[in-house]
């Protein structure tokens, strides 16, 4: 016994220190709820990433032959087309694969847009007082704005413009992901002033003020790497918003041009057939759905696991 005891000692002594990423992961992986959000938002990235690899049929598709085309149209689920085909003989499938890397492109770009517009405007805010003021005041104005109509004046503005310039299909990718990112940035600026805000107070922060160091450097080493987490929760949640926003703008059919797929666009065209065939309504509203709540459930995960009060229970 007392030579078990020293050993047991000396082996805890030597043991390596746990890194605080192994809690994160630790603590995420006991969320049930994030862990089947994150299977089943991969599923869904091999699904849109890879399927146009397995399945090779051109979404945009059609027959040239006006007979053909007509017997191609709104076909049931068969071998040939496991979702059937729309309203001009396109293949289902492939315009969901093309249509779901449109739309997680949209979600993921518009979202580092308000992350970084949000994370910048909160570091400002929350580390300098005189600015603390006018960027809250202008966050509450921006927070005010109707999201929606701001939305939909913005692209019916600048759509044709932006068309012209880089053509149908980038200019509007370009204004939906600015528009979405413009407008979403406002609760990620108020998270990350409240823990600037926090963060100016601890002894670190404090000690390295004291020692004369600027203030680009105090941001940048000390308080930009210490407001990460609260940044990733924000980032994850904001991919689902930007998601479900984009949606919306192309059901209302201001998003992307007819030929140019979306989920949203997809949920669009099915509406009409909804009586006939609600297949073409399921499939993209399903894909919304299941994205945005694995999203949401991933972003809860992050929370908790984040969260030190929680990490050390």
């Amino acid at each position: 016994m007392t030579d078990t005891l020293p050993a047991a000692a000396v082996e805890a002594a030597f043991k390596p220190p746990r890194s605080q990423w192994r809690d994160v992961w630790d603590q995420f992986r006991t969320h049930k709820g994030a862990m089947v959000g994150a299977v089943v938002l991969a599923l869904l990235i091999f699904f849109v990433l890879f399927g146009a690899f397995i399945w090779r049929i051109d979404p945009a598709f059609i027959e040239p032959d006006a007979v053909k085309m007509i017997r191609s149209r709104n076909q049931p689920p068969s071998w040939a087309h496991p979702l059937g085909t729309d309203q001009l003989g396109r293949d289902m499938l492939a315009r969901m694969i093309a249509g779901g890397r449109v739309s997680l492109a949209v979600g993921l770009t518009a979202m580092l847009i308000a992350i970084l517009l949000g994370t910048t405007v909160g570091v400002l805010a929350g580390y300098f007082r005189r600015l603390d003021g006018p960027l809250m005041r202008m966050t509450d104005l921006f927070l005010a704005l109707p999201l929606l109509p701001l939305l939909l004046v913005m692209v019916l503005l600048f759509r044709d413009k932006l068309a012209g310039v880089f053509g149908p299909e980038l200019g509007t990718f370009l204004l939906i992901v600015f528009a979405i990112g413009v407008t979403s940035w406002m609760q990620s600026a108020r998270i990350v002033r409240g823990e600037v805000l926090a963060l100016k107070e601890r002894e670190f922060v404090l000690a390295a003020r004291s020692i004369g160091t600027p203030s680009r450097r105090m941001i940048l080493r000390h308080i930009l790497p210490n407001v990460m987490s609260p940044i990733m929760v924000a980032a994850t949640l904001g991919i689902a918003s930007a998601i479900i926003t984009e949606s919306a703008l192309s059901f209302l059919g201001l998003g992307f041009p007819p030929d140019f797929p979306t989920w949203g666009r997809l949920l669009f065209d099915g509406v009409d057939y909804l009586q006939q065939y609600p297949e073409r309504v399921i499939w993209p509203g399903l894909a919304i759905s299941l994205t945005v709540l694995s999203v949401n459930y991933i972003g809860d995960g992050l929370r908790d696991a984040l969260d030190p009060r929680i990490r050390g229970r």
